[in-house]
Order: C-alpha cells, then sequence, then structure tokens
C-alpha cells in the first residue's frame, strides 16, 4: 500500500500562503513558520508534520499534492475547506 509523509502550513488567505511561500524559497524554516502561522493547531505544535498516511486520508486536493508532485519540494498555495496549505511531502512509498 502507497504511504506517504508531509508537513504543512496552513492560513486563512493565499496571501498570506504566497509570503510565507516566499520566506521558505529565501530559506526559512519550515518548521519555525508553522509553529508561529499555522492554523491547524495539531500538527502545528510538531513544526506542520502530519505524520505517514495513505492516499484517501486527507482531502483530494492535499492528496492530489502528496501522491503526485515531487518530494522534498514546498507545492501551494493548495485551497481546501479549511484554507490555503503549503505542503511538503518528506517521502512517498
Amino acid at each position: 500500500m502507497a504511504m506517504a509523509s508531509a508537513r504543512h502550513i496552513l492560513v486563512k488567505t493565499k496571501e498570506e500562503a504566497e509570503q510565507l511561500k516566499q520566506q521558505l524559497t529565501k530559506g526559512g524554516d519550515f518548521a519555525k513558520l508553522a509553529k508561529k502561522h499555522s492554523l491547524c493547531k495539531s500538527s502545528a505544535k510538531k513544526g506542520g508534520d502530519l505524520g505517514e498516511f495513505p492516499p484517501g486520508r486527507m482531502l483530494k486536493a492535499f492528496d492530489s499534492v502528496v501522491f503526485k508532485k515531487p518530494v522534498l519540494k514546498v507545492h501551494g498555495p493548495v485551497k481546501t475547506k479549511f484554507g490555503f496549505h503549503l505542503i511538503e511531502t518528506i517521502y512517498r512509498t
């Protein structure tokens, strides 16, 4: 069974997500930014880490990034019903 591990930063607006992505592009620390800015409190405490999960556990838009886009790159903003995510897949099997 396919599995992946990912981390994310969830914010309310596309603009905020784009600003955070710029900081990451310039070498910002994903975990620190997640702890400070992410609205997902459970993962924010862990630097945005969502742990390991199979396809279908997350929302479709989220899954499509985690299971199809290049690993170890920050993708987004990705819009879901919760807001805008920046997503980094750590590994995928």
